[in-house]
């Protein structure tokens, strides 16, 4: 089962994984870029796609938010195919905003599409795997998540979209831990791709090469690989995919440390100290800021 998968990164997952074999669930609200409105046609169109050659593949139209909606999708695939295998967690919009003009609507329906949608589809999924593992069947199973260089490292503008993102990370890494004994592993890939919803961001008025470059398409193939048998083992996993680049992104670690202090006054050296002795944060780009003093 792909979310999102009408347009854009989800679409390429979709049509990748059914050349290899995959009988796909290819859900799609089929709202604009900032959530709005709904239109199952791409979902359908991408069904049909996939049936011109010679796959299999049914449409749906659910809200990922809507808890019993993500249920009902689940249920879906189980019922259509016979059992389920993976879930990519893809569906997502946008609404930027400096914080200080930001509304309570924009910061609530981002963290809803992004954070819960990634919650309600993987719980109805974690639930079913477990199911089968108490009645002793085994699993191959994959949660594939999305996440974003804006949401593991930061960018200006996205404190609702950064902050999802990076809650969908934390939440990779919590439920590759919990899900591993029912044979499920969980990992996530921060996409870089000109699609709907970064068309607005500089690249439009790019080169027919450069945009081939970024191409949702180069994604795909990482996709397609987390959810194959090949994938078995690795999990907790945030990937950076793009026509560019293949990475592994690296988590928290603890940095310099100092014995505890109990004077208030005597704090300012001894953080200053380890902060002299830090690693910048990363950019955009995944390394450290140029000229970045944290002190």
């Amino acid at each position: 089962m792909v979310t999102g998968a009408g347009r854009g990164i989800g679409r390429e997952y979709a049509l990748m994984l059914a050349e290899h074999g995959a009988k796909v669930i290819v859900n799609d609200l089929g709202g604009e870029r900032d959530g709005t409105g709904a239109d199952i046609s791409p979902a359908r169109q991408v069904v049909d796609d996939i049936k011109a050659i010679g796959g299999e593949a049914a449409v749906n139209g659910a809200d990922v938010s809507d808890f019993a909606a993500a249920k009902g999708m689940i249920d879906q695939a189980v019922e259509t195919f016979g059992g389920l295998d993976v879930v990519v967690n893809n569906a997502g919009i946008l609404r930027d905003r400096m914080l200080t003009n930001m509304t309570e609507e924009e910061w609530d329906l981002v963290i809803k599409v992004h954070l819960k949608g990634t919650f309600c589809p993987a719980r109805h999924a974690a639930a079913y795997w477990r199911g089968r593992s108490k009645e002793g069947q085994p699993n191959d199973a994959r949660i594939i998540n999305t996440t974003s260089v804006s949401g593991i490292y930061g960018n200006v503008g996205q404190t609702n979209y950064g902050a999802a993102k990076q809650g969908i990370a934390g939440f990779t890494f919590i439920a590759a831990l919990e899900l591993q004994r029912y044979g499920v592993t969980v990992n996530a890939i921060a996409p870089g791709a000109l699609t709907r919803l970064t068309e607005d961001l500089g690249m439009g008025q790019a080169s027919e090469e450069a945009k081939e470059a970024m191409s949702p398409r180069w994604i795909a193939p990482l996709c397609t690989w987390l959810a194959s048998p090949q994938s078995a083992g690795i999990t907790g996993r945030v990937f950076e995919a793009s026509g560019q680049m293949l990475g592994v992104a690296e988590g928290w670690h603890r940095g310099p440390s100092a014995a505890a202090v109990d004077d208030p006054a005597a704090v300012d050296k001894v953080v200053r100290d380890l902060l002299g002795r830090t690693r910048a944060p990363a950019g955009m780009d995944g390394k450290d800021l140029s000229g970045w003093d944290g002190r």
